[in-house]
């Protein structure tokens, strides 16, 4: 009875230290997901705040709220189940897959740098008002969520992609297991973080009305901060976006067969990864330095490309309006033609009226009176 007894808990015991061991490998898998969605992550975390601009302050909790929920419906009952089909049917599908979600960001952060040198046109945000002007009411705030989560359905692909790429020897059920994981981490992360943004003005604002000096110090300098923490995570995006995808399209051309810009990226960064103590940072540093250039140039080339196409249809637009201006310019006189005639006939009858009246009024005389000198 007691050795069955010692067994049973043996048996316990390996089962506790392998599922320790399996969450070790989930825990493991979700931090080389996670770490490698970054540049996406952040991006997403300096995109949202601004869907909720203008908007009730007693409103924007309810709204990032929704946009959350909508945010983890994205990843975990469309993309998830997609991506994990596909990674199970067609795992070759992953790798261009995978490099034109890289595309995608790299034109994103080319794009943005355009946008900060006045190259190309800002992108407005849509005004975010109800028919009655109101950004507080109900049909506003389906606008906002709407539009708010089919951004993030793009970032979401590319988080779920990315982080997919890391695990895909697992196999499907720790794969699976990893993925919603990623999902409610990263889910659960960025809008955390985007809560604590937005109001972190009003919690400034809220300290800087208390008695203590110090607290009011801290408070006025969160409301200067947050302008300053948006900004600084616009770029910290776009430059995480070229990095990423950069070293997507790095790998994925190394994968495709074409060595080359792998090799290259390669040779320069194994006599720093050799240097003891600091090689391995020092051997990222490289690699994301060239991972950065790479997504730069590639996504300035995939941006100019579709830039100079914009253009191209914008001009068509104008030459075909112009075409239908000088048409119309053409008809005018025709559609003129009535009034024209109605001009010339009062211009006739302007003259004739001027005739008349020019041949002077005629001398009347009375009866019986001669023309001549009369003559008794």
């Amino acid at each position: 009875m007691a050795g069955g007894l010692f067994a049973l808990l043996d048996d316990v015991a390996a089962l506790v230290k392998l599922s320790a061991a399996s969450l070790d490998d989930v825990a493991a898998g979700a931090s080389r997901a996670g770490m490698k969605a970054a540049g996406v992550v952040v991006d997403d975390a300096a995109v949202t705040p601004k869907f909720v601009e203008g908007v009730n302050p007693k409103r924007e909790l309810p709204i990032i709220k929704r946009i959350s929920f909508g945010s983890l419906i994205n990843k975990m009952f469309i993309i998830l189940p997609i991506i994990l089909l596909l990674s199970e049917f067609l795992p070759w599908l992953l790798t261009p897959l995978l490099m034109v979600g890289g595309t995608y960001l790299c034109f994103e952060g080319a794009e943005k740098i355009f946008e900060k040198f006045g190259w190309v046109e800002h992108h407005e945000e849509p005004k975010k008002e109800s028919k009655h002007g109101k950004k507080g009411d109900g049909d506003a705030e389906k606008k906002i969520v709407r539009s708010a989560i089919t951004t993030d359905f793009v970032l979401s692909c590319e988080i779920m992609v990315i982080a997919l790429n890391e695990v895909a020897s697992e196999d499907l059920i720790p794969r699976a297991i990893i993925l919603v994981v990623v999902a409610l981490a990263i889910t659960i992360g960025v809008y955390g973080s985007v809560a604590l943004i937005v109001k972190m003005d009003d919690i400034g604002l809220h300290m800087a009305q208390k008695e203590k000096a110090s607290t009011q110090k801290f408070g006025r300098f969160l409301v200067k901060a947050m302008p300053k923490l948006l900004g600084g995570l616009s770029v910290i995006g776009t430059f995480a976006m070229l990095w990423v995808g950069g070293h997507i399209i790095l790998v994925g051309t190394d994968e495709l067969g074409f060595h080359a810009l792998y090799d290259f990226v390669h040779h320069l960064e194994e006599p720093v990864a050799a240097i003891a103590g600091v090689g391995g940072i020092l051997g990222w540093l490289v690699n994301t330095f060239f991972s950065l250039i790479l997504g730069a140039a590639w996504g300035g080339i995939v941006a100019g490309i579709a830039i100079g196409f914009t253009a191209l249809l914008k001009s068509g637009n104008k030459n075909g309006k112009d075409t239908d201006t000088v048409q119309k310019d053409d008809e005018m006189p025709v559609e003129k033609a009535p009034a024209d005639d109605s001009a010339d006939s009062s211009a006739v009858a302007d003259t004739s009226s001027t005739a008349d009246h020019g041949a002077g009024p005629k001398p009347n005389y009375a009866p019986g009176q001669s023309k001549g000198p009369s003559e008794s």
